[in-house]
């Protein structure tokens, strides 16, 4: 019971505890506001990604680089003293996973914003999630034209840091139609993956492969499934039809061992394969011969775009890490850098403040195709990346003579593809 006896209420012990309680809410007796607790809580974003199986290489340069980029923010003193705190966790590379985990990253862990470094089959789920709970989240690996292309997906507080497939295709396919003049190359396959991004994106390629070389015909199709171990029956099928060109979008570990079974094979003799994730280090430095025409779009170099920025970024992850960067790392690093320059600019850490400025935002990054990387207003979505293609070898600097590709090429045709698709 509390006394309303005017002495007591009026004691120099009733004072104190009346003081220390206006100070522990904010309030100094002095009127002036106290030390907020606020100040040092920590800013939780949470990542959820593939640690484990196959393709745990995904997650471990994504959290890496994510990591390596927060470490800067933190050690420059966060935001008014605020730091972020990266918490991580295992999808397993399982779409419903990835949906439970990044539910639980902002539910029960308290994270305010996420990184969503999922493949394409995970990050529609986390995209479906982070729209559920009013989240902002930064897509970083998922390269799906459609998650940020369809304004049916579209939401306000999602933003894609990660290249998108339409943009290798008009620039891989312009180049790939050069190629094929060259090299009379009439008669192509391809052979990707079985999922959203791989048949997105080799219809993508496919499209603009016929719009800049009208000879060519696609007279065959494979698609073997995601992270499948044994490939013999699609290269029989490959070497059944015979094409001059093959295509394909698998990536990671499947792309080294399609690889490696079709040497054994000898299913590249006498043909040109156009990959475009080949040249990235986790393909380059894995696969046990690099085949003779073997042309790529770039994933990750450090000698593409070849300036001092781009090879001091290299140089200190190989570092910090004793490993090389791949494509994941950079799109993770800058993910990174896009929210803190965007935490800076709105002044806040709120989702919606924060979306607002990444809209438009330019950023300074040894990834820009000339130093600069743009958040573009109108989709979310990640442009002015160096992008380029070219034939590879098996050792450095890999990509001899890469050809960049034109972001003048790619609006024009990406505004058309859009209008066809009903995304414009």
């Amino acid at each position: 019971m509390y006394s309303k006896d005017p002495e007591v209420l009026a004691s120099p012990k009733r004072r104190r505890l009346i003081q220390s309680a206006a100070t522990i809410a904010g309030v100094s007796t002095l009127g002036f506001p106290a030390l907020s607790l606020a100040q040092n809580k920590p800013i939780r974003v949470g990542m959820p990604t593939i640690l484990s199986g196959r393709v745990a290489m995904l997650g471990q340069s994504s959290s890496n680089a994510a990591n390596m980029e927060v470490e800067k923010f933190n050690a420059s003193g966060g935001f008014g003293g605020r730091k972020i705190e990266l918490i991580i966790r295992d999808s397993k590379g399982q779409p419903q996973e990835a949906a439970r985990v990044a539910r639980e990253l902002v539910t029960a862990d308290g994270c305010e914003i996420l990184i969503d470094a999922e493949a394409s089959s995970g990050a529609f789920a986390v995209h479906e999630v982070a729209r559920d709970l009013g989240v902002l989240v930064i897509h970083t690996c998922s390269e799906t034209s459609s998650l940020t292309a369809d304004p049916k997906l579209r939401t306000p507080l999602a933003f894609r840091c990660a290249r998108q497939g339409v943009h290798d295709a008009i620039i891989g396919g312009a180049y790939a139609a050069k190629v094929a003049k060259e090299k009379n190359l009439r008669r192509w396959m391809t052979c990707s993956p079985d999922y959203a991004y791989g048949r997105d994106t080799t219809a993508e390629f496919a499209e603009y492969l016929k719009f800049f070389n009208k000879d060519v015909e696609v007279v065959g199709e494979a698609w073997p499934k995601l992270f499948q171990a044994d490939y013999s029956e699609v290269i029989t099928r490959l070497l059944q039809v015979n094409p001059q060109a093959i295509y394909s979008c698998l990536w990671g570990g499947d792309l080294t061992s399609f690889i490696d079974q079709s040497n054994i094979y000898a299913l590249f003799s006498g043909k040109q394969f156009f990959s475009v994730n080949a040249a990235d280090y986790a393909v380059l430095t894995n696969v046990k011969n690099v085949p003779l025409g073997l042309h790529s779009g770039n994933r990750y170099l450090q000698s593409f775009p070849n300036t001092p920025a781009n090879t001091s970024w290299a140089s200190s992850y190989q570092s910090k890490f004793k490993d090389l960067p791949l494509n994941w790392a950079w799109q993770n690093a800058a993910a990174v850098q896009f929210l803190t320059a965007a935490i800076k600019k709105a002044k806040s850490t709120d989702g919606k403040k924060i979306a607002q400025a990444l809209e438009g935002l330019s950023i300074d990054s040894p990834f820009g195709a000339n130093g600069k990387l743009t958040m573009r207003a109108q989709d979310h979505t990640v442009v002015d990346y160096a992008l380029a293609w070219g034939e590879l070898s098996g050792k450095e600097p890999y990509m001899k003579n890469p050809v960049p590709g034109s972001w003048k090429q790619i609006a024009e045709l990406e505004a058309e593809w859009k209008k066809r698709k009903g995304f414009a």
